[in-house]
């Protein structure tokens, strides 16, 4: 018997009472969402990222999940659609010689880095983040996996940051979000 997918509605309201929210963390003005909740619920969890899978392309050969967040919620997406996880580390975390790319964010720089030869050409890519906020490290996870001459399917979000305009730093790039709130 096939198991039964939460409704996008149920899905909504499993989010609104499994992601936590810090004031003012980790600077004033900023309000932190905190997936902790979420990940200690296996039931939720899991209904989350079954419900993700329906939100996604098909044929994803490879998830790229961004550091770190996008790790722990990317690797299970993975998982549940049969595909490699590779991931997108920050500077000086990773052996041999990973490709890397230097960025701005709104509050300093930084730098993301891939492991040598972990993407193959012409794989088809799908880039994972827990939150699509001013959209600077997604939009240089997806400049760094474009280089490894992937067919990047798209990037997609547990939650997105409605007004902070993260969408507009990845233009002509297929998103989805699980969970769109207000900044």
């Amino acid at each position: 018997m096939t198991e039964m997918l939460p409704t996008q509605s149920a899905i909504q309201d499993l989010l609104g009472t499994h992601i936590a929210e810090y004031p003012d963390f980790p600077a004033p003005g900023v309000l932190f969402r905190d997936i902790t909740p979420l990940l200690r619920d296996a039931a939720a969890l899991r209904a989350v990222i079954r419900h993700w899978t329906t939100l996604i392309p098909e044929d994803v050969e490879y998830v790229v999940g961004t550091e770190a967040r996008g790790f722990v919620l990317g690797a299970p997406l993975a998982y549940e659609i049969g595909a490699g996880f590779v991931p997108a580390r920050k500077a000086g975390k990773l052996p041999g010689s990973p490709a890397g790319l230097k960025y701005d964010l709104e509050y300093g720089s930084a730098e993301i880095q891939l492991p040598e030869n972990s993407l193959p050409a012409g794989a088809r890519t799908l880039v994972v983040d827990d939150l699509l906020a001013t959209g600077g490290t997604a939009a240089a996870t997806v400049e760094l996996v474009r280089r490894f001459g992937v067919e990047l399917l798209g990037a997609t979000f547990l939650i997105e940051l409605e007004g902070l305009e993260g969408r507009d730093r990845l233009p002509g790039i297929p998103l989805t979000t699980v969970w769109s709130v207000p900044a």
